[in-house]
């Protein structure tokens, strides 16, 4: 599904390396993310996709290259300088604790402290000020969700990741990288996972999605961009190429020249 996308580059990868030993991880990836755009990033197993997303969400430092957020380059060394500059992962386990409820999981490690100096330094939180801004990051989303006490353990997996995802929105971030938001969910839930992404991505916030799922992409993203044996090797309007086409490129049985000589002929 195609949106129009902001013209102005949310984040920018130049020339990004990445090596462990002798083994080089990443080689000059490259590829641009505009505001409001969904990218999905595409590529088989050791392609160097979960590499690529440490290094944009500050799990590791890349070697070599560029970074830029919004125009500036930065530099990402931790997970924190990510969130710092606007960038939330959305990671495959979720990193929630099942135990906890919705409120304690929005803001966990973040948590808002007692406006009374003295209760805050006793380590007293302010629920009502957290919870009120639980439903408002929820609301965002328009999600249906049931009561805010409720337990991350007693939600359906959609509803799981309209939490993760209202967690990482709700902190300001203008880009967030979702990592196989759908593998584990069902046609119903994975349809809601879509449209949560289309309420983001129409505020303005860019997603970089990772997936192996074609048909998901297929729905979600305005481009993809494929990565083989490290480096980047394909930068598509999603509209313009087939499934096919895409597995093509991951696999390497073709190459982006090729598949646009066909669909020219």
């Amino acid at each position: 599904m195609v949106r129009t996308a902001l013209d102005q580059v949310a984040l920018e990868l130049s020339n990004l390396g990445k090596s462990f030993g002798p083994v080089e991880a990443l080689k000059n990836v490259s590829f641009k993310i505009n505001k409001g755009e969904v990218v999905g990033l595409l590529g088989d197993n050791g392609a160097g996709k979960s590499t690529l997303v440490r290094c944009i969400s500050g799990i590791h430092a890349p070697d070599k290259g560029e970074v830029k957020v919004n125009g500036t380059a930065v530099q990402i060394n931790t997970p924190l300088d990510a969130r710092k500059v606007g960038i939330e992962t959305v990671f495959q386990d979720l990193a929630m604790i099942p135990e906890f409820d919705i409120v304690d999981n929005l803001f966990l490690n973040r948590e808002i402290k007692h406006k009374n100096p003295l209760l805050a330094k006793l380590g007293w939180l302010d629920k009502k000020a957290m919870q009120k801004r639980a439903k408002k990051a929820i609301n965002r989303l328009n999600s249906r969700i049931p009561s805010f006490d409720t337990q991350i353990q007693s939600l359906s997996g959609g509803q799981r990741q309209a939490v993760a995802i209202a967690r990482a929105v709700n902190w300001g971030a203008d880009i967030v990288i979702m990592d196989e938001p759908t593998a584990a969910l069902g046609v119903e839930q994975s349809a809601q996972v879509n449209e949560l992404i289309n309420v983001i991505s129409s505020q303005g916030v860019a997603v970089l999605l990772i997936s192996h799922n074609m048909q998901h992409v297929v729905e979600t993203c305005d481009r993809a961009v494929v990565l083989y044996q490290g480096e980047s090797v394909a930068d598509v309007a999603v509209d313009e190429v087939s499934k096919e086409d895409l597995v093509a490129l991951i696999t390497g049985a073709k190459s982006q020249a090729q598949i646009a000589e066909i669909h020219a002929a």
